[in-house]
């Protein structure tokens, strides 16, 4: 199923940290025209200005920019390695059979896309895809099937991904009625049974922390090649991401970027350069979608500068 042409770049480790230097204050500029998530508590107070960058290659030292130290929580940029974690451990048509790979033209947290799907969710980057896959998370508890997914990828990718206490707590403190109607359609459909457990999985994965160097090396797990995970796992996660990464906004990333792309509503936003590297920003104010305003300007530059669409004709 994958959309993803295999080829080989070395153009993502020709970047150098001057060629970044002359996008970041017009990043910042940009920036003012998103606006910080209200009803995420803990995202609602973070400086809308921050910035950082990092750009990792499998063939040159990595490019670290802004504020590479601040800690941020992945929110939705763990789906694709929700995804990932999922079609190493267990069979790939099990998992599409839980989960389906049509983009959506509906928000990320939208039950009417469920129903009008009878209850099948329509990909793994929107909220109804990754709660039925958290079901599937190996453990007894919420807290056990965090740590399964949180020390793989920490061992996959040498990274050092924590828990968010504090963001935890600020999302068990929502309602949040449309991921618990989602839920109870995904249970009325056959595709989870407990739907408080597969809830506090959710939360819990979604409040994983890392810096912008964690993202990056998360990232490399699907750019590069890796012992413990298949080629075609990649190019399947690949696949969903540049359908459906950016939600209803996809298809037109697609055509002006060219890369899977994922965003995350705390102002993440990862992309890949298959068999080359991956491009981290964080700039925390989104559109109304919940892609990060900044990160998309950014990407787009760089993009466009040094050629990395999977789709240049140059």
């Amino acid at each position: 199923m994958s959309l993803i042409p295999r080829f080989s770049s070395d153009r993502l480790s020709n970047i150098t940290e001057a060629d970044l230097q002359p996008w970041l204050q017009p990043t910042q500029l940009k920036s003012h025209s998103g606006q910080l998530p209200t009803y995420i508590p803990c995202l609602s107070t973070i400086d809308s200005q921050l910035l950082a960058v990092t750009i990792q290659s499998d063939r040159s030292p990595a490019i670290h920019v802004g504020n590479i130290d601040t800690v941020f929580v992945l929110m939705s940029l763990i789906k694709p390695f929700l995804l990932l974690y999922l079609l190493t451990h267990q069979d790939p048509d099990y998992i599409f059979s839980r989960v389906g790979i049509e983009a959506s033209d509906q928000p990320f947290h939208s039950i009417a896309q469920l129903i009008n799907d009878h209850g099948h969710p329509r990909n793994a980057m929107i909220n109804s895809g990754a709660i039925s896959l958290a079901s599937l998370l190996p453990g007894q508890t919420a807290t056990e099937r965090c740590e399964a997914l949180r020390q793989w990828l920490n061992i996959q990718a040498g990274c050092h991904l924590v828990m968010d206490e504090s963001a935890l707590a600020s999302v068990r403190s929502l309602s949040n009625e449309s991921n618990r109607s989602i839920a109870r359609r995904l249970q009325q459909s056959g595709y989870l049974q407990d739907i408080e457990l597969v809830l506090e999985t959710y939360n819990q994965i979604c409040c994983l922390s890392g810096t912008i160097r964690e993202l990056g090396r998360l990232g490399l797990l699907l750019a590069k090649p890796q012992p413990e995970i298949p080629d075609e796992v990649q190019h399947m996660v690949n696949s969903v991401m540049l359908t459906s990464g950016l939600y209803e906004s996809s298809a037109q990333y697609a055509l002006r970027i060219g890369l899977p792309i994922k965003s995350g509503v705390s102002g993440g936003l990862l992309a890949i350069v298959p068999r080359s590297g991956s491009i981290a920003i964080y700039s925390p104010a989104i559109d109304e979608v919940g892609n990060s305003v900044g990160g998309l300007f950014l990407l787009e530059k760089i993009v466009h500068q040094h050629h990395l669409s999977l789709f240049r004709t140059h």
